[in-house]
């Protein structure tokens, strides 16, 4: 089975080593000096099963490349309006496009049903232009678990995590789900197939929307916030206000306030990727996170005070990062 990874990062970095490692096609698509080590040295992926170092195909060129059966788009999700449009030679008449970033993605009301079908959300697809440039029949969702950086070029530090969730835009059973479910499983990673793909997504949401802007804000880890009295009472004001979202909806997430903050207390000291982006530099994944809730919230006549807060003034931190970041380093 052939597979490009468009933005291999930590995530694609991790997810096409091990695909690799189980006898699948793999190229990653990179840049600067990540994608030289890469194609020096190779990559190498430390993590909780020791050191493994493997040597796969990685450019920076997609035009090079022919059409592949799975399209994993593993670049931060500011960076798809830059990239959506430069696909085209990836995609063949059975491509499937596997949508692995962060927060609320540009199609979750795309085959979605009900009076929300087809709402734009400017927030996450600035212009439509995502939307204009992948047909939402070839999109399979998912929910990436693992954690993960970059901690050198061509090295990466796997935390913890394994679990990738797919699941079909309109909640269909598919071929191509169980195809990909079943090499994801080979490479060593879990791969529920789930019906409802967006409430899977709400579950990670939840968490995300309140420590990753407060870990900009404050540079703490995920259990410095929940353990603070005074940080750990905004996270639940925004986790609150972001379930009204979900409500209003019609999503009831799987997951309690409090069993975000039990999860964040037993990852322990680590920094989310919002604050490892922030620390390197490079431009925060703030709209799919946060943005998004502050944009629904307006749509849906719902106030969201504490997360327009954070939303605020974090997106004053990422302008000043954005004026001063290279043009290679934006996804």
């Amino acid at each position: 089975m052939s597979i490009a990874i468009y933005g291999a990062g930590a995530i694609g970095a991790l997810l096409g080593a091990k695909l690799s490692l189980a006898g699948e096609d793999v190229t990653l698509i990179a840049r600067g000096a990540h994608l030289r080590a890469m194609q020096s040295h190779g990559l190498r992926i430390s993590g909780p099963d020791g050191d493994t170092r493997v040597h796969l195909k990685a450019t920076d060129d997609p035009v090079r490349l022919d059409p592949v059966d799975f399209l994993f788009l593993t670049v931060k999700a500011h960076g798809l309006t830059e990239i959506a449009p430069q696909i085209g030679p990836l995609i063949g008449p059975e491509t499937a496009v596997v949508s692995a970033q962060n927060g609320m993605p540009w199609w979750y009301f795309q085959r979605h049903g009900g009076m929300w079908d087809g709402t734009h959300l400017e927030s996450v697809d600035p212009g439509g232009v995502i939307s204009k440039a992948i047909d939402p029949e070839r999109i399979i969702g998912c929910v990436v678990y693992p954690t993960a950086a970059i901690v050198e070029a061509g090295v990466i530090e796997h935390t913890e995590g394994n679990r990738f969730a797919i699941g079909e835009l309109d909640g269909s059973s598919s071929q191509r789900c169980r195809q990909l479910a079943a090499s994801l499983i080979s490479a060593g990673f879990k791969a529920p197939i789930r019906s409802n793909i967006r409430h899977e997504i709400w579950a990670k949401l939840l968490g995300n929307v309140a420590f990753n802007p407060l870990s900009v804000i404050t540079r703490s880890t995920m259990l410095e916030i929940a353990s603070h009295p005074e940080t750990s009472t905004i996270a639940r004001a925004i986790m609150s206000e972001a379930n009204s979202v979900a409500r209003a909806l019609g999503v009831d997430v799987a997951i309690s306030i409090e069993q975000r903050f039990s999860g964040a207390k037993q990852v322990g000291n680590h920094k989310t990727s919002m604050l490892q982006d922030l620390e390197a530099g490079r431009p925060l994944e703030l709209e799919s996170i946060v943005g998004v809730i502050v944009e629904l919230g307006s749509k849906l006549g719902i106030s969201v005070p504490h997360a327009s807060t954070v939303y605020s003034c974090v997106k004053l931190l990422a302008a000043q990062i954005e004026s001063h970041t290279p043009a290679d380093a934006r996804t």
